[in-house]
């Protein structure tokens, strides 16, 4: 059987999990990535050599050290490395990215054993402008809940 980290018709990487708010620092989350692992050396290099190039270099990164096996200092990426660090206190499911032209952007990171059903709705929910949820809460939310309309749901409900 293949790892989470291999489509299992290639035994590839499937492609970038990630999702962004269509206008980024109005909400609480600014969008989620769901990662296929918890190897942030391996998964923070994909997302970081895979960006959108319409959002920016990603040049720092802040994680949170419960969502991962390891907490790095640098993670190799393409041309270099990626300077990382971790948050002081307990902020789980987080990632929050600062990219060349400053922006900072805060993402609900999707933990890697979520069904798919409730990966896709979360990395919706956070995308979606109005969510006021927090990322613990969010997903509290998608995985103890049954599927909700995200039209009706997300913008209007918050912590």
């Amino acid at each position: 059987m293949p790892t989470p980290l291999q489509d299992p018709s290639t035994g590839t990487r499937v492609p970038l999990r990630l999702a962004l708010a269509e206008h980024p620092g109005q909400d609480t989350l600014d969008g989620a990535w769901w990662p296929q692992s918890r190897d942030l050396d391996l998964e923070l290099a994909d997302l970081v050599d895979h960006f959108p190039p319409a959002a920016g270099r990603v040049v720092r990164a802040l994680f949170s050290p419960p969502d991962w096996d390891s907490s790095p200092r640098r993670v190799p990426i393409d041309g270099g490395h990626l300077k990382v660090g971790w948050f002081p206190h307990d902020d789980t499911h987080v990632i929050v990215l600062r990219t060349s032209d400053h922006a900072v952007l805060r993402l609900l990171v999707v933990p890697p054993e979520v069904s798919d059903d409730d990966g896709h709705e979360a990395m919706l929910a956070a995308s979606t402008t109005g969510n006021k949820h927090s990322a613990g809460s969010l997903l509290r939310t998608v995985t103890d809940s049954p599927p909700v309309d995200p039209a009706g749901f997300w913008p209007a409900a918050g912590d």
